[in-house]
């Protein structure tokens, strides 16, 4: 007889498939429109399905009621989300990229990373009573500062990849922002043992443990430095060095196919994962070395620019992880505690956390004349102000505060009970650090479409007030272009245009009878007429998700017969046409040409073909894939499907 199952894992897997489904369906305008972050939706659906409302996701069960197991399950999830989110970080980054901007790097990772952890420990120190005003609370409250003071990279992606990132924030910006967060997750490594070595061994005495600040500073740079950072520099490079190598030598030979060659990133970000995990070094810093060693010819970077694999699982990960970490924070812990943290604390506290734990640091740095050279990124002080607010605690935090714990734990005395001096360490560690980590998911997650609103919305009613008192009786838009049967302007919120040129329907594509009334409409109502100016009007045609489909190539077959006389130079490069490092040959015929890449005109890119014939055959590469896979032959990869309404005027068929 048919029964139900009713298991934890189906129940699991219904959950989340049918949450990732669900919010798939909305992801666009939810990120894109909205400018809504993935991570915040999903924290608050995370708690929707906990033990405190649906009960549907009840990780305690899942850890057999053991509160350890589930910690180190959060731990190896933690480790497993950031050693992907920073292969992939490390991917993203031009050609050389840390060699190159080694001295902002330096500033954000030195100075700055330095205020900030000293910052955030004495906010702390002044505000959790159980820390006290001796020396060993103001050690306790730099081992919570540690915890929280390197920024999220899986956070960060609100303000460096999507259409917020593409029109308001410069390329150069986001390339820093993402080297910045990518290696100081690494980085807390040393100021969280500084802290916790000094507790150990200087904090308090028991037998067997050979007290002593010498040993304590011994440990922290044996330990810490060499074997914790250095080591896992030295093995990331050299496993991302011999990656590429090894790709390298089996894409000459035809010896990868295109799946296994996309997927390749998400593989070594697996095995440095697991092996830096098995000899006990930093395997975050590692993963976002080696993703960067990998791409250091910017071979990878540009042969999967345009592929959607790599930001597929991205999304994958970061709705996963928050969903779980909506469902094992401690909210009750929020409200009571054994460490007399009140709520208005936690929220004094997370307030001033979030504006003065890394927003002066950055400013100042901006305002000092050598500061200024050192991060030239940062142009002015809105951007100075801008990078300081984004600097977002996630899944960093949550990370070290599990490896905090797990030391705290090696710390208990001879009859197994926590020290007297740091029992109350572990409890108050869990609730500032988780606090302020919700905090800066939602603030971050919810500051730029509230900053949006708060920046639209007055200027829109205060439009549709003025329109209403001056012509309450009339339509806002000509009834000439009504009565025709053209296309109504559309706008977004604050009155701007939503498409990039107009609304109007493109000359060659209206009846000749309209034009002359359009073109009296134009002049009567004030419009400016794009097609005299040889502006475009037609927009970009995009992609599920978002990104810009590029035009064609010249022809399905591969083969070019005729080569254009102008060239349009485009790619990362501005400047000058004799400074080229990326082309893509095509007639400069603006209706041609479509958005990309931090919205620069982008012609028709060339086949394999193409390129074969011109001689390149160097690994820096026009974006888009260049290689053709031993399957491409047989199942038609490679080629772009035509676009409806196209101009394919000058290409030959």
């Amino acid at each position: 007889m048919p029964a139900l199952a009713i298991t934890n894992f189906n129940i699991v897997l219904s959950v989340l498939g049918g949450w990732i489904s669900l919010f798939g369906l909305v992801s666009y305008l939810c990120k894109e429109s909205y400018y809504m972050s993935e991570a915040f939706i999903s924290l608050l659906v995370g708690v929707a399905f906990s033990p405190r409302a649906a009960n549907f996701i009840r990780p305690l069960v899942y850890a057999d009621y053991d509160p350890l197991t589930l910690q180190a399950i959060t731990l190896a999830f933690s480790r497993l989300v950031l050693g992907v989110q920073l292969v992939l970080a490390g991917v993203q980054l031009p050609s050389r990229y840390l060699q190159q901007q080694w001295r902002p790097l330096s500033m954000l990772l030195g100075p700055i990373m330095f205020m900030m952890w000293i910052a955030t420990s004495l906010l702390v120190w002044a505000l959790v009573p159980s820390f006290g005003p001796n020396g060993i609370g103001f050690l306790k409250a730099l081992v919570v500062g540690s915890c929280v003071t390197p920024t999220d990279p899986v956070l960060s992606n609100v303000i460096v990849k999507g259409r917020f990132a593409d029109h308001n924030v410069p390329k150069e910006l986001q390339r820093i922002i993402v080297a910045e967060s990518g290696a100081n997750d690494g980085l807390g490594y040393p100021f969280l043992f500084f802290a916790l070595y000094l507790i150990k061994y200087v904090g308090h005495d028991y037998p067997g443990d050979g007290a002593g600040s010498g040993r304590a500073m011994a440990l922290w740079f044996y330990e810490t430095w060499v074997y914790t950072i250095i080591l896992s520099i030295v093995y990331g490079a050299a496993v991302g060095w011999i990656a590429k190598e090894l790709l390298h030598w089996a894409e000459e030979r035809k010896f990868v196919d295109r799946e296994s060659f996309l997927v390749f990133a998400i593989s070594l970000a697996l095995f440095i994962t697991g092996t830096c995990g098995m000899i006990g070094s930093d395997d975050v810093l590692a993963c976002f070395i080696a993703g960067n060693v990998f791409t250091w010819d910017d071979w990878f970077r540009l042969e999967t620019l345009d592929d959607s694999l790599q930001p597929t699982i991205d999304m994958l990960l970061n709705v996963t992880i928050f969903m779980w970490y909506g469902a094992v924070c401690p909210w009750e812990m929020f409200l009571r505690n054994g460490v007399g943290m009140q709520i208005y604390r936690l929220i004094v506290l997370g307030i001033l956390v979030l504006l003065l734990r890394r927003l002066p640091w950055v400013f100042i740095a901006h305002k000092i004349p050598w500061g200024r050279k050192m991060i030239p990124q940062i142009e002015g002080a809105k951007q100075a102000i801008f990078v300081g607010f984004f600097g977002p605690v996630g899944v960093s935090a949550i990370f070290y505060l599990y490896i905090t714990l797990e030391f705290l734990r090696g710390m208990d005395g001879p009859d197994g009970q926590p020290r007297e001096d740091i029992k109350d360490l572990a409890e108050t560690v869990t609730v500032v650090v988780w606090f302020i980590a919700i905090c800066s998911i939602v603030v971050h997650g919810l500051s730029i479409p509230v900053g949006k609103l708060g920046f639209h919305l007055p200027r829109t009613l205060s439009k549709g007030l003025k329109s209403g008192a001056a012509s309450p009786s009339r339509s806002v838009f000509p009834d000439s272009r009504r009565s025709s049967g053209g296309p109504l302007p559309s706008f977004n919120v604050g009155g701007r245009v939503s498409s990039f040129f107009t609304g109007r329907t493109p000359g060659w594509a209206r009846p000749a009878e309209r034009q002359s009334d359009d073109e009296h409409n134009t002049e009567r109502h004030g419009e400016t007429d794009f097609s005299q100016q040889g502006i475009p009007l037609t927009r970009p045609v995009y992609r599920i998700g978002g990104t810009i489909i590029r035009n064609p190539p010249a022809s399905d077959t591969g083969a070019v017969e005729s080569e254009p006389k102008d060239v349009a130079v485009v790619g990362d490069v501005e400047g000058p046409s004799q400074s080229r490092s990326r082309l893509d040959t095509t007639p400069t015929n603006s209706s041609n040409m479509t958005l990309d890449d931090g919205g620069r005109g982008r012609g028709v890119s060339a086949t394999p073909a193409a390129r074969e014939a011109t001689g390149s055959k160097s690994h820096s590469r026009a974006p888009g894939r260049s290689i053709r896979f031993p399957d491409d032959d047989s199942q038609g990869v490679g080629s772009a499907p035509t676009l409806v309404g196209e101009n394919t005027a000058g290409v030959k068929q």
